[in-house]
């Protein structure tokens, strides 16, 4: 038997396809545009997303045709947040406003305002990149189109539909919306009030693991499977990576370090803590619960760094070599699109400091790792005061293959890393984890090991944690100069 798991990022769509041994036999990757039109804006065309997934299906069966021929399941991961407006034919309204645009900040207070129990029901403060506030902003700035809305959707509820046509949601990636109420984990009718609209328009919801409909079977016999692959209800894209980290014990933790920085813990019950804008949200596996702090810019900042430079991102890395043995003179603060965690402020801005004449660009890129790392920091502050310290993590991400960025989180946290190989498909491995749950209704436990093989560990350097904790206090005050000069 085989399984199938497609992650839709921001950049890039992945796909994998694995045995009955949890072995990956094949993957691809296909990438995606984000289209920025107005500052603060973030969008994308659900289309293309269609496109990107046909495509990575269609590399699948060229790869391994006898194993994707015999597909039996298949589960989705996804970027979260998305608002996917859809009108009574089930075709989209318009580009999907994305997790990382913040252009509903008006919005934000004024759903608070109208649902002064917010906080209480969805466990989170009301933040531009969730969904509600979007759709309050539609709700003003485009009104016409607002009352054609016949069904919201997240951006893998979407691509979920398209491939089975049914409207199904599961609770890791609904969590995101401001709909849920999280604690009991079903959409919450005050909530959507709040933001105009009713139980009508959400998508049915179930647990990540839970059978969530079959490919149309037009669509099958055209991919070429013997018959229609079993859907998953999935997750969302930090659950998903925790089910393939086998993040499912209370507090188990990862850090990932792709497009957005997250740092999680898993809970056993739900332990909102608002007031730092800790996240609070349902697991893809019932029972279960998590915490994240939410960076909107990690791997983003080197990859915005080296289209500025005209570098690519594995150049500027190999110029530093393999490790630092100090801070970098200059300081960098990731707020290219705003900060989640703890700051929640989409006004924020990045920015360079303490930059003289003998500044060169090996300093300029240290100096952007740092700053990625710092920001971190910031968020393992915010998540240890809503509970214990957290000492270790598994990280995963496409910024996790650079060993000297994990050696620099690893001594700017204080904190020892775990890399396993294959950590970029680790969300796409978690989908075809809870695809194969869906189908054989084996124990999640038993499935949802760490990942085969030995880690690679990265241990704080103790000179190097003293200068960073002292560096670190350089940087909040020229992260406070950012918030002081919106």
């Amino acid at each position: 038997m085989s399984f199938i798991g497609i992650d839709l990022g921001t950049s890039s769509l992945k796909a994998i396809l694995v045995d009955g041994q949890q072995r990956v036999v094949a993957d691809t990757a296909r990438a995606l545009t984000v289209h920025r039109p107005q500052p603060l804006w973030s969008e994308q065309e659900p289309g293309d997303w269609v496109a990107a997934a046909l495509g990575a299906l269609h590399d699948l069966r060229d790869a391994a045709p006898s194993a994707f021929r015999l597909c039996r399941g298949i589960g989705l991961s996804g970027q979260m947040h998305g608002a996917v407006l859809l009108d009574e034919a089930d075709r989209p309204l318009r580009p999907c406003i994305l997790w990382n645009d913040g252009r509903a900040s008006a919005e934000c207070a004024a759903l608070e305002a109208a649902e002064p129990a917010s906080r209480a029901i969805t466990g989170n403060i009301a933040m531009p990149g969730f969904t509600a506030p979007k759709l309050l902003w539609v709700r003003r700035h485009e009104p016409a189109l607002f009352r054609r809305i016949r069904k919201v959707l997240l951006p893998k509820a979407y691509l979920h539909l398209v491939l089975t046509g049914e409207a199904i949601e599961e609770m890791s990636d609904a969590s995101g919306t401001l709909w849920l109420d999280v604690g009991s984990r079903d959409w919450s009718q005050r909530m959507l009030a709040a933001t105009g609209l009713d139980r009508s328009q959400m998508p049915a919801l179930v647990e990540g693991s839970q059978p969530a409909g079959r490919m149309r079977a037009d669509l099958a016999r055209e991919l070429g499977f013997d018959s229609p692959p079993l859907f998953a209800g999935g997750a969302g894209d930090n659950a998903a990576g925790a089910v393939g980290l086998g993040a499912v014990a209370a507090g188990a933790s990862f850090l990932s370090l792709g497009t957005s920085g997250v740092l999680w813990r898993t809970t056993a019950g739900f332990e909102p803590r608002a007031d730092r804008a800790v996240h609070a949200f349902c697991h893809a596996l019932p029972g279960l619960w998590h915490q994240m702090s939410v960076h909107l810019s990690a791997a983003a900042s080197l990859n915005w760094w080296a289209n500025v430079t005209g570098h690519t991102e594995a150049e500027l890395l190999a110029a530093l070599g393999e490790t630092v043995t100090a801070p970098s003179p200059v300081l960098f603060t990731p707020y290219l699109s705003g900060e989640r965690t703890p700051h929640n402020d989409p006004q924020m801005r990045g920015g360079f400091a303490r930059l003289g004449h003998e500044t060169g660009r090996n300093a300029m890129t240290q100096a952007v790792l740092e700053g990625v790392a710092f920001a971190f920091r910031d968020g393992k502050a915010a998540l240890e005061s809503a509970g214990g310290p957290i000492m270790e993590a598994v990280v995963i991400g496409g910024g996790a293959r650079s060993g000297l960025w994990l050696s620099i989180l690893a001594s700017v946290l204080d904190m020892r890393l775990h890399r396993y190989p294959q950590t970029e498909t680790g969300a796409a491995f978690g989908a075809a984890r809870l695809a194969r749950l869906a189908c054989t209704g084996e124990n999640s436990g038993e499935i949802c090991t760490q990942p085969l093989g030995s880690p690679e560990i990265f241990n704080p350097q103790r000179d190097l944690v003293a200068a960073y904790r002292e560096r670190y206090d350089d940087w909040q005050s020229a992260a406070e100069f950012s918030r002081a000069l919106q």
